[in-house]
């Protein structure tokens, strides 16, 4: 049976190469994004130029009502929902706390926190055997930074993060018994243009000395462990963080 998976900020870099991988895997695609609909029409070209199903759907995480409007064309739109990737995520500049303002710290959560909530909740109504589902499996995207702080930058980010890990292993063992499982993957420095988002193109080249295997990642690399986590090859595999940081 055809699944479909929507993979939330799949406009560009981890989530862009997630959304692909998974269309060579077989899943129908909803690639979201927030304002780059251009890039996302992209993918979405890409994708059936393989051979694919994908569709691009515009969605705020901030908004409950556009998660919700998302969720409700995959129902419309595409094959019954089988997965979730929580990818969407922001930085911003870096700061040390005592100089971050209430606007930063609101808009930080509500899209790195908040959002992916209201997002597994959505999948969770649709996946459950509970409501009638037929099982599924959530990946939400973290960050090694929620285990190393992130110091005098992003300690805000970081912080984001380990609200993810929490919401991962709590609500793994929430839906265990309900056909669902939940990890996470948590990159370390990778080659994306998140980066330049937060005022630090070369962010990559300026850390990866301290990354252990001495390089940055690339966002295929972050794919492939999302990609594993989704297949039946880790069919026993729920609650766990999987560290893809080259050794951090």
């Amino acid at each position: 049976m055809e699944r479909s998976i929507i993979v939330t900020g799949a406009s560009r870099g981890i989530g862009r190469s997630i959304a692909l991988k998974a269309a060579e895997k077989g899943y129908q695609v909803c690639v979201n994004y927030k304002g780059a609909a251009d890039k996302a029409e992209a993918v979405v070209r890409e994708i059936e130029a393989a051979g694919g199903t994908a569709i691009a759907v515009q969605a705020d995480m901030t908004k409950e009502a556009d998660i919700l409007r998302m969720f409700d064309t995959v129902d419309k739109e595409l094959a019954p929902l089988g997965a979730l990737v929580n990818n969407a995520g922001i930085v911003d500049k870096g700061s040390k706390v005592e100089n971050m303002n209430l606007e930063r710290l609101e808009r930080m959560f509500a899209t790195n926190i908040t959002g992916p909530f209201l997002c597994a909740r959505e999948a969770v109504k649709r996946l459950s055997t509970t409501h009638g589902g037929k099982g599924g499996v959530i990946v939400n995207i973290s960050s090694v930074a929620a285990k190393t702080g992130a110091p005098n930058e992003y300690v805000d980010y970081a912080a984001s993060k380990g609200a993810i890990d929490a919401m991962t292993l709590g609500l793994a063992k929430e839906v265990a018994a309900e056909g669902i499982r939940v990890n996470a993957v948590r990159p370390g420095i990778i080659y994306t243009d998140i980066h330049a988002s937060g005022g630090e193109p070369d962010r990559v080249e300026r850390f990866k000395s301290m990354v252990p295997m001495l390089r940055g990642g690339q966002p295929e690399e972050i794919a492939d462990a999302v990609l594993w986590l989704l297949s039946e090859r880790s069919s026993y595999v729920t609650g766990s963080l999987i560290d893809v940081s080259g050794g951090r």
